[in-house]
């Protein structure tokens, strides 16, 4: 019976240590949204039409981006809509209605905006890349790695996939007498000839050739 006394004496001051604990009614932020669509000129501001979407969103991009000049290069008219993917938050107007898009992350932007919107293999890769001189494509998703080359069987491989500090990423695959690497890094990249828009630059090596440089994108089943 006498338990009772000391455990409530002893618990008072972790009661009232309670009582310094801050306490904060801040939500936090929701993870950006990512959405492909038609990008084009409406009343001097640039809109986005998400991809299979009727519904129109105004867009406003960080400035780092660059993307009001990304646009006016590849556009041959103000009326020519062009592919974008791209990921930011949702902003709300006076009535609480989402209205506007805040954008802070450009994976793509190309000409040929239909091409781009019924892109099949979009949400099964983890990513894409490609070059020119001479021509290449590597796609990589959970199945394994496919390299493409024009007048060349396309491989395809197993690999081994590598996260490095600063943000870079390696595909690499040692199969049927092959060597294959595929280094991604971070960093704005234009392909040579489309003029398309990729936000990493990558690395090819094929055995002990000398590299082939191109650009690449996340695909949708890697943000």
């Amino acid at each position: 019976m006498r338990i009772a006394p000391v455990l409530a004496v002893a618990l008072l001051p972790l009661l009232g240590g309670c009582q310094w604990l801050p306490w904060s009614a801040k939500q936090p932020e929701p993870a950006p949204l990512r959405l492909q669509g038609e990008l084009t000129r409406s009343a001097g501001e640039l809109v986005l039409q998400p991809c299979h979407q009727q519904r129109s969103l105004p867009i406003t991009a960080e400035d780092s981006l660059g993307l009001p000049y990304a646009v006016a290069r590849l556009q041959q008219s103000e009326q020519q809509p062009l592919f974008v993917d791209l990921a930011g938050r949702l902003q709300e107007d006076a009535s609480g209605e989402q209205s506007r898009l805040r954008v802070n992350r450009l994976y793509r932007l190309q000409q040929g905006a239909h091409q781009g919107c019924n892109d099949a293999q979009f949400k099964r890769l983890i990513v894409r890349a490609s070059g020119n001189e001479p021509g290449w494509a590597v796609s990589v998703s959970a199945l394994g790695m496919m390299l493409e080359r024009p007048g060349v069987e396309p491989l395809a491989l197993p690999y081994v996939e590598e996260r490095l500090p600063d943000g870079s990423l390696s595909f690499t695959s040692e199969a049927d007498g092959r060597r294959v690497e595929l280094w991604l890094t971070p960093g704005r990249c234009v392909d040579s000839m489309s003029g398309a828009l990729g936000h990493l630059q990558a690395r090819l090596q094929l055995d002990r050739q000398p590299p082939l440089m191109g650009c690449a994108a996340l695909g949708g089943a890697r943000d």
